[in-house]
């Protein structure tokens, strides 16, 4: 093998600016969140949180479309080898990995909490009772008795897995499918089926949102399921919400996926972006699987 086919040559771009206004974007976002805990937390009616923290997602919104678009543009001139094309791959592993253990560490969260922490706390076992504990206190799990019913109101019942989370489950096993046959599209050079499967996959992943939403609504205002309903309600909260997340954001990129589908982007061989984004909502889906088991079967 001749060093030239050893060795390709690794593209690099002129020097940018967007990495700085990525930076600025992240800052602004994460400062923006801090303040929106801490003026609910003091009960402020201040909006300087929310205004940061949006004006930040606005910054890094701006900053990945001008980004990626560039990208696109290398990338249709020609200026990516092999090596580099596997670098994306690799980089796109990486990524969905750290996600992957982003959840982990909230399934060990809740796992920790059912398996260990209620039990010790209840004296259950070798341990004998702790002196933690409060009045009228149960040691099983879901806690529905916190120890301040004033400060920290209980939910009246728990959100049944037979109703909407399996609707939403329903989705999104259905929406794996769609952008399966979707891929399936460019595979045979057929543009309308690589349209039509993935409006089929937004739009799924669209009407999961809005069934999301009403579930919270319905958990607020029906079941008095909040933020404030012990660890229950906090595990619950951050398990699905940071889930929805990344649910929006892989609407998000199917959505550019379609754009550049219509403008006649991707081939066979050339079509690693929304590989990229279809592996995305592969792990998306299995961690809702996850979720749907451990948080509202078990959870019940």
């Amino acid at each position: 093998m001749s060093t030239e086919e050893t060795y390709q040559e690794y593209y690099v771009p002129h020097s940018s600016k967007l990495p700085i206004f990525a930076s600025l974007g992240i800052f602004l976002t994460v400062y923006g969140l801090g303040n929106m805990f801490n003026e609910m937390s003091a009960g402020s009616d201040s909006s300087f949180g929310e205004i940061v923290f949006f004006l930040g997602g606005l910054v890094m919104g701006g900053t990945l479309f001008f980004w990626f678009a560039e990208v696109i543009k290398e990338n249709h001139s020609n200026l990516y080898s092999d090596q580099l094309n596997r670098s994306f791959v690799w980089g796109m592993s990486w990524f969905i990995f750290s996600e992957v253990m982003f959840f982990a560490a909230f399934f060990g969260a809740l796992f920790y909490v059912r398996a260990f922490v209620v039990d010790w706390i209840g004296g259950v076992g070798e341990r004998g009772p702790s002196d933690m504990l409060w009045q009228d206190y149960e040691p099983t799990w879901p806690m529905m008795s916190p120890p301040d019913p004033e400060k920290f109101p209980g939910p009246s019942e728990l959100i049944s897995p037979w109703g909407l989370p399996l609707v939403n489950t329903l989705l999104l096993v259905t929406s794996s499918f769609t952008v399966t046959f979707a891929h399936h599209g460019i595979n045979e050079g057929n543009r309308k089926k690589l349209v039509n499967w993935l409006i089929a996959t937004i739009s799924l992943g669209i009407i999961f949102l809005f069934v999301q939403g009403y579930e919270y609504y319905h958990a607020y205002v029906d079941l008095g399921l909040t933020l404030a309903s012990g660890i229950y309600g906090t595990t619950f909260f951050m398990l699905t919400g940071f889930h929805g997340a990344h649910v929006t954001l892989g609407t998000f990129m199917l959505i550019v996926m379609l754009f550049r589908s219509r403008k006649g982007h991707f081939s066979k061989t050339d079509c690693f972006g929304f590989e990229a984004a279809a592996w995305y909502w592969h792990f998306v889906d299995v961690v809702w699987l996850g979720l749907f088991v451990f948080v509202y079967v078990l959870g019940s």
